[in-house]
């Protein structure tokens, strides 16, 4: 049954969310390593995908979702809240359609799926802009509002951003309430940091990390493929990604890092 059962609930579903859970558990995905996070993003979703609808039972009447939840059971892991104190939670999202409201969406399933209240830090990535303009700071502004809003009601701890300069993390700073803890910068654009990046986060204490993560982790294209690639004949071209978000739960004493996945939402455009 399987793909037939699988296709069915996707052709009729308004949304899906897909959670790959903790990826140290998957022994198939260790062999491939190191990979670019894209082909990692793609590999996870196809394996969850194929897995998913491969356990589909027949008996499809009660099923029909209006989301459906695309998961491999056994990969799904929860924190023991007897550690959560010695664990750090962070996420790092990648909003796919211009959507700020996703954020929230993004947090809430995270927390659920790792069974905490609340996420130690989470980092945006830019959303994408239109072709011929450039990022600024009244873009950023709706997305760091969201942001805010849920540290304000202690579902995140600290936020951050990612891929500013100087001048647009100066500005972003001045304006907003909750200050970014940290910004993310990607070595394939410089391999020295920008002395006045590195003056500027010195001066307001803003962590600079840095991250090897390509401009659109997972584009609409390339989610439509590895449907397309899992579930055959599905009228891939429908959906569309919302959101990713990516999280790593870290022994904070050690250093090590215990789990770490993907959770993604897309949603089908019907014509």
């Amino acid at each position: 049954m399987g793909t037939e059962g699988a296709r069915a609930l996707v052709e009729r579903a308004a949304a899906l969310t897909l959670q790959t859970g903790n990826l140290l558990n998957w022994g198939c995905l260790r062999k491939k390593c190191p990979a670019t996070p894209a082909e990692e993003v793609r590999d996870c979703i196809q394996k969850t995908l194929t897995e998913w609808s491969s356990k589909i039972g027949q008996d499809l009447n009660q099923e029909i979702l209006e989301v459906l939840e695309c998961t491999v059971a056994q990969a799904i892991e929860k924190i023991n809240p007897e550690e959560r104190d010695e664990l750090k939670v962070s996420a790092k999202l990648f909003v796919i359609g211009s959507n700020s409201s996703s954020i929230r969406d993004a947090v809430d399933l995270a927390c659920r799926a790792l069974g905490v209240a609340q996420l130690d830090s989470v980092i945006i990535a830019p959303p994408p802009v239109e072709d011929g303009t450039s990022l600024s700071l009244e873009y950023l502004q709706p997305y760091w509002q969201e942001l805010e809003n849920l540290v304000q009601n202690k579902k995140i701890v600290a936020i951050g951003t990612s891929d500013l300069d100087k001048t647009l993390l100066e500005q972003l700073y001045l304006w907003a309430q909750v200050k970014p803890s940290s910004n993310q910068v990607n070595l394939a654009s410089c391999c020295v940091m920008p002395p006045d990046l590195t003056a500027f986060a010195k001066e307001f204490d803003i962590q600079l990390l840095t991250h090897n993560d390509p401009k659109e982790l997972l584009c609409e294209a390339s989610f439509q493929e590895v449907l397309q690639e899992s579930i055959q004949n599905t009228k891939a071209h429908e959906w569309i990604p919302l959101w990713l978000l990516r999280y790593s739960v870290i022994v904070k004493s050690r250093g090590i890092i215990k789990s770490k996945g993907y959770i993604m939402q897309a949603k089908r455009n019907a014509s």
